[in-house]
């Protein structure tokens, strides 16, 4: 779920950008894509910005938590994941293979 919402994010911002290029008057006529293009290039073209900014600290609380959530904590004397090595196990145990 969460690597949709990142997904999705990620999206948003490739296509923000692309439509900051075009001319008005060629963004179509749907009425979400208006609405959109107003809210995002309104205030004096403040809000683009302050989106993007928002947008990437969702982003890294996403892969935080998702982090988090992938993090293996193998104790001693179990069998590692997999049939690894300790070193390997270690390094496993830390997160960032989540990260």
């Amino acid at each position: 779920l969460l690597m949709s919402v990142v997904g999705l994010l990620e999206g948003m911002q490739i296509a923000f950008f692309a439509v900051a290029k075009i001319q008005e008057s060629e963004r179509g006529e749907s009425k979400f894509a208006k609405m959109t293009c107003k809210l995002l290039f309104s205030g004096k073209g403040r809000n683009l910005p302050g989106f993007m900014i928002g947008r990437q600290l969702c982003v890294v609380s996403c892969f935080f938590i998702i982090a988090r959530v992938t993090t293996l904590n193998v104790k001693e004397g179990e069998g590692n994941v997999l049939g690894v090595s300790d070193g390997w196990q270690a390094f496993f145990n830390t997160g960032l293979c989540g990260a």
